[in-house]
């Protein structure tokens, strides 16, 4: 994904917030290293995260050399090249903190830092946030009871219209459900969430510059269920509801056959892909722009984004991560905001 941010662009933009995800992984060196050279040195945001831990990370060697500077507040940043603003959420006990594991305080960190960024979000003082990975079963360690940082959000913000959306330049996907099972998702599939889906895809797209979107729903069995001859979820649920977001005038085509039009999204044919559930959306998405796709939550009261990938804890602290996503993350959160 290309994004061109001139110096001139980069000091008018509006602030956004980073959070560092879970500390034992991959965030804070990617963090450190999308913000620390190119397009991305001196641009207006702060990182919400372990000063300590960064500064941990940094000591190995493993980053490019850049002042990470402690503030109190937004307003006291003043942006520029070769530093780092950090909003200080400090570890629980920072030296006992272990590279690439499961660990209780690294996952309530990471939800306390995405809690002080949608508060900073909802006050205005930031206006979009971009997130580091973190590990779930860390935050469900720590009490934390979130499948992922879609639902945290969605809580923390009262947001109950809000799908997960996977952009790349070739390719957008957003989900109609998540994190739940597959036995869950056909159980509770209905008309209702996917043209509520349908919506937020049309609403987003005009938001990032589509007049005109053209939006593909996907079946949800082998061939969109082939008239019935392998499911009639399309027959009963998906169908009226692709016909009713029609009849409100949206340019919305499906149930589409699941195996084809991913690609033909990527062609050019579509603006973005209705994915029924998790996998079906990012299987496709992974494999053809894994390290320069971005997760947005769409129908939040501000822009989220984030790198597409997990925590990566096999090679945490190693300097061996791609903080490729995680740039991207960041110039898309500074583009949308």
């Amino acid at each position: 994904m290309h994004f061109i941010l001139s110096r001139r662009c980069t000091v008018k933009s509006k602030i956004i917030a980073i959070t560092m995800g879970d500390p034992a992984g991959i965030g804070p060196e990617i963090i450190i290293k999308a913000m620390s050279e190119g397009e991305l040195a001196g641009i207006p945001a702060v990182v919400i995260g372990c000063l300590q831990t960064l500064k941990r990370i940094q000591a190995l060697g493993i980053t490019p050399p850049v002042e990470l500077k402690e503030i109190h507040q937004v307003s006291d940043a003043h942006f520029s090249p070769n530093v780092i603003h950090v909003l200080d959420e400090p570890l629980a006990q920072p030296a006992s903190l272990v590279s690439g594991k499961v660990q209780a305080q690294a996952g309530d960190l990471a939800y306390r830092c995405v809690k002080r960024a949608a508060e900073l979000a909802q006050a205005g003082e930031v206006h979009a946030i971009a997130t580091a990975p973190l590990n779930k079963e860390a935050m469900h360690m720590a009490g934390h009871m979130y499948p992922g940082h879609t639902e945290l959000l969605a809580t923390l913000t009262h947001s109950s219209d809000y799908a997960m959306v996977l952009y790349t330049d070739k390719l957008k996907v957003i989900h109609v459900s998540t994190h739940i099972s597959l036995r869950k998702f056909l159980d509770t599939l209905n008309q209702d969430r996917i043209k509520t889906v349908v919506n937020i895809a049309n609403t987003f797209l005009k938001r990032v510059g589509f007049d005109n979107p053209r939006i593909a729903v996907a079946g949800v069995n082998p061939h969109a269920g082939e008239n019935g001859l392998f499911g009639d979820e399309e027959i009963n649920i998906v169908s009226p509801a692709v016909k009713t977001m029609q009849q409100q005038g949206l340019d919305v085509h499906g149930p589409c056959p699941p195996d084809i039009v991913f690609l033909q999204a990527h062609e050019g044919l579509y603006d973005m892909v209705v994915a029924m559930y998790h996998d079906q959306g990012h299987i496709p998405l992974k494999l053809l722009g894994f390290y320069d796709g971005v997760n947005i939550t769409a129908g939040l009261p501000f822009i989220r984004t984030s790198a597409d990938h997990g925590t990566a804890f096999d090679i945490a602290w190693t300097g061996k991560a791609n903080a490729d996503s995680m740039a991207t993350a960041i110039k898309l959160a500074i583009k949308l905001a």
